[in-house]
């Protein structure tokens, strides 16, 4: 990966924050939303002109959310979800952007679109999330997976779903969506806690002592036993030595599962833990600096933005121990207004947190945040807002 040396001009408006670059540039904003029609500003020197919104290079709203991004050949890939101007459900599929520089973005098409068949597990109506992408340089394949709820059935279904091509931008060939590992417990859930037999009606009122202590001994992790655990809110990380995880919310939202995938990619190993029972995170994102794994998730509050969280672990397989929240500076106790998506790895141990701004009023024209994770002297990750960077 080249080197690349980059200054990104972000621009934080009230209740909205949005991502811009550019190269040695200055200007001035006034808050505004984007919904209505926006000025451009002028810069101080001959670069390109910026909008207070980020458009791609035909001039279009790039509509990625809940993505991530692939670099391979010199090139990043960044998939995200097209989310409709109005509306809620998934009507085209998963987007793809392509950029040599973090700065320029084409948009390359539909990387994976939603079917047409009637009662296809990805018909057009069903909810596509969180889709990520990652190389498997054995078999040469782009896999995809993704958070998927069936066609009018809400979030019941809580499926991972999986799609695989020959070329990054696809077109992705969907293989199947399911719940993950059934019949399979955790490998650190205790023996004791595996023989437990549990009685749901007991357990119908949440959030009192006994229900903690219940879904801390896996309570609904015996619940779906046979049917595999629940999968929302992912993301996919690919270690050193080739191994690759799939990280989601599992267990109603409550508790965070790593599972192992295969060697090809296109499904799970069967070796999975649960990490911090009953902490309702969701959104993880994470990375790896030297031998620790840290990861940042947000709390479950819907739409609205919460503090996010972080844990770091010297192995993948935990123990892993809680921080306080990482954001720093005004609005940090809100994630500055977003919502982790994704921590994208540059050259020289550099990294960069990227996070969503929901507009449920609107979900095309959610934002993007993108700040850099620094790092204390101690080596503990953190981010601060920069206007720029």
């Amino acid at each position: 990966m080249r080197k690349m040396k980059l200054l990104f001009v972000l621009l934080f408006t009230v209740g909205n924050a949005f991502c811009f670059f550019g190269q040695n540039t200055e200007f001035a904003h006034n808050a505004m939303d984007v919904t209505h029609e926006v000025s451009t500003h002028k810069q101080v020197d001959n670069s390109p002109q910026v909008k207070a919104v980020w458009n791609d290079t035909d001039g279009n709203y790039i509509n990625a959310h809940g993505g991530g991004i692939l670099f391979h050949n010199g090139l990043y890939y960044w998939f995200g979800e097209h989310r409709p101007k109005e509306g809620f459900t998934t009507e085209v599929g998963v987007n793809c952007y392509t950029s040599s520089d973090l700065h320029n973005w084409t948009y390359k098409g539909v990387a994976l679109a939603v079917s047409e068949e009637p009662g296809n597990d990805i018909e057009r109506g069903c909810i596509m999330e969180r889709p990520k992408v990652i190389y498997n340089e054995r078999t040469g394949k782009f896999v995809m997976w993704f958070h998927l709820e069936l066609k009018g059935q809400g979030y019941g279904p809580a499926r991972a779903a999986v799609a695989i091509s020959d070329k990054p931008e696809g077109p992705y060939r969907f293989v199947r969506s399911g719940r993950v590992n059934p019949d399979i417990y955790p490998e650190n859930m205790p023996e004791a806690d595996r023989k437990l037999a549990w009685n749901m009606e007991k357990y119908q009122k949440w959030w009192t002592p006994e229900w903690y202590e219940a879904v801390n001994r896996g309570l609904f992790v015996k619940r779906d036993l046979k049917g595999g655990q629940m999968s929302r809110d992912m993301t996919l990380f690919v270690d050193d030595d080739g191994k690759a995880y799939h990280i989601y919310s599992s267990e109603e939202n409550l508790t965070l599962h790593i599972a192992e995938l295969t060697d090809d990619y296109l499904g799970h190993s069967g070796r999975y833990i649960r990490i911090f029972p009953g902490g309702h995170n969701e959104a993880p994102t994470i990375f790896k600096k030297g031998n620790m794994y840290w990861m940042i998730t947000s709390g479950c509050t819907g739409w609205i933005p919460n503090e996010a969280r972080m844990f770091s672990a010297s192995s993948i397989w935990g123990p892993w121990e809680q921080y306080p929240n990482p954001c720093r500076g005004q609005n940090s106790e809100k994630t500055f207004g977003g919502q982790s998506t994704f921590v994208l790895e540059l050259p020289e141990n550099r990294f960069i947190f990227m996070a969503d701004v929901w507009k449920p009023k609107s979900l095309m024209y959610s934002g993007h945040i993108w700040l850099p994770i620094q790092f204390s002297e101690k080596g503990i990750p953190f981010i601060e807002w920069l206007d720029k960077w």
